[in-house]
């Protein structure tokens, strides 16, 4: 009967739970350290990438990324819908992240599959739009590490390693839009330049976007609990 518990489920779940908050506390007490300081220029990455795409979806094109060693990040893509390339950003991390939970929760093979697909596509953005040598020597060195992992790691790590990658992607766009938009709203940030092109305060959007990110978290989160 579909109705029925496996057995063993409470369990499992205690395990998903003790497993979630270990990982989240290690992230927070390791979030300005540098065994983090790669997953966050990962998911600037994302984040860059995340306009350019929009852009050229919308009729555009992407001239260049830039990606720098304080965690900034800019993308010149002139053309297509400003207001949608704008709001790609923070959210196109989120859904970056999600994607990749759901891949990594799929089986260890597709894990092995997401791993790979990522280290090409960071590749392949390194080489055709990134020009400073700090973005260059990240997306090289990166990009290589998750084609060895792909490659190498057993089907439970490639699973780990892109969950994590997964998580980080979320939990970093909503502190992002925290910290840029909420806390700071004076900064030029997509929100602020959303409401010089709109004229709805930057507040509104920053608002409206962390509370679809924290949406999309919950969902995801109880998504994996109730899988297990």
């Amino acid at each position: 009967m579909s109705g029925k518990k496996r057995p063993g489920g409470g369990r499992r779940r205690l395990r998903f739970l003790a497993g979630f908050a270990a990982y989240f506390l290690a992230l927070w007490l390791l979030w300005d350290t540098t065994a983090i300081y790669p997953l966050k220029i990962f998911v600037v990455l994302l984040h860059e990438v995340s306009h350019g795409l929009m852009a050229v979806a919308t009729g555009g094109s992407i001239q260049e990324i830039v990606i720098t060693s304080d965690q900034g990040g800019a993308c010149y893509c002139p053309s297509g819908s400003p207001f949608l390339t704008l709001s790609a950003g923070y959210l196109g991390s989120l859904a970056w992240g999600a994607l990749l939970l759901v891949v990594a929760g799929a089986s260890e093979r597709w894990a092995r599959i997401g791993l790979a697909a990522v280290g090409a596509m960071v590749m392949a953005v390194g080489i055709l739009f990134v020009r400073t040598s700090f973005g260059l020597a990240f997306a090289a060195l990166f990009s290589v590490g998750l084609l060895a992992g792909a490659r190498y790691l057993p089907g439970y790590a490639s699973r780990a390693l892109l969950t994590t990658l997964g998580l980080t992607s979320c939990l970093y766009a909503i502190l992002d839009i925290k910290s840029d938009v909420l806390d700071r709203p004076h900064l030029e940030s997509d929100a602020r330049l959303l409401a010089e092109l709109t004229r709805i305060p930057t507040l509104i959007w920053g608002v409206l976007w962390i509370g679809i990110a924290l949406t999309v978290s919950w969902w995801l989160l109880s998504r994996a609990y109730r899988r297990t």
